[in-house]
């Protein structure tokens, strides 16, 4: 036997407690009715795969010349990425530093807003795309509105946490000789936190991308409209085609943005 393995067998071992026997029944029981009031039936899918087999035939015989007309739309969905992202991530910093306890000291303040930004993060952007939709009617606008809301929740959640746990003595050497509120923002605080602030940007730019294509399926522009179409027309060759290049550009911008994080938290 390795020394690993002794070392292994030596290590505490915590008794199966009888709570953890009442999970997994009720996990168990959970999943049990789940089925039942869903009346999902695996049986039932596999007795229609040959028309799910018959549509991903088609879709992977995608129709090139639909490129031409897929194309701009695509383009259109990484305006709105870009757009969102810039806006809501910029909007999350600031509101960061005021929900941040280490900045502002008043807790009813910070109380206040943090109850106000989890409310705003508890709002799925499906849901922010159909209320956006209905505002200011079907188009990018909308999409662009819908998915900086949604950045903003993302964003601030990790920002503020990131401020809550920078190191301290910047700060207090700042204050110690004389710096105000401004100074320990600008000198003390954003060195510490740019990197990361950056980086939480480049992956609520990677969402996104993608969630602009599925709003884009309920009318807030971009490349999912043109999917939705030829969904319903049947055209699943051009369906084929915009799914392949929106798995082309997900791919480049995800490898490009996970490059660039690498880089930045080094």
């Amino acid at each position: 036997m390795s020394a690993t393995d002794r070392d292994m067998l030596k290590l505490p071992k915590k008794k199966f407690k009888m709570w953890n026997w009442v999970w997994v029944i009720l996990m168990v029981l959970g999943l049990v009715l789940s089925v039942n009031n869903t009346q999902t039936s695996l049986p039932e899918f596999f007795a229609n795969f040959d028309q799910f087999a018959e549509i991903f035939v088609q879709m992977a015989q995608p129709d090139w010349s639909y490129a031409g007309t897929a194309i701009p739309y695509l383009v259109e969905t990484i305006k709105m990425a870009i757009i969102s992202t810039v806006i809501g991530s910029l909007l999350a910093f600031v509101y960061s530093l005021l929900i941040a306890r280490n900045i502002v000291h008043n807790r009813a303040i910070t109380g206040v807003l943090r109850f106000i930004m989890n409310i705003i993060r508890t709002i799925p952007d499906l849901l922010l795309g159909s209320i956006f939709v209905a505002v200011v009617g079907i188009g990018p606008v909308a999409g662009i509105l819908a998915l900086t809301v949604f950045t903003f929740g993302v964003v601030v959640k990790l920002c503020y946490e990131v401020i809550e746990t920078i190191d301290p003595g910047p700060s207090e050497a700042i204050k110690a000789v004389g710096g105000n509120g401004m100074n320990n923002i600008m000198f003390a605080v954003m060195p510490q936190i740019l990197p990361y602030f950056i980086s939480y940007a480049l992956y609520a730019f990677e969402i996104n991308v993608r969630a602009s294509t599925i709003l884009g399926y309920i009318g807030a522009g971009g490349i999912g409209l043109q999917l939705k179409n030829t969904l319903d027309m049947f055209n699943y060759n051009q369906t084929g085609m915009i799914i392949l290049v929106v798995f082309l550009v997900v791919l480049v911008i995800d490898f490009v943005s996970t490059k660039a994080r690498e880089a930045l938290m080094r």
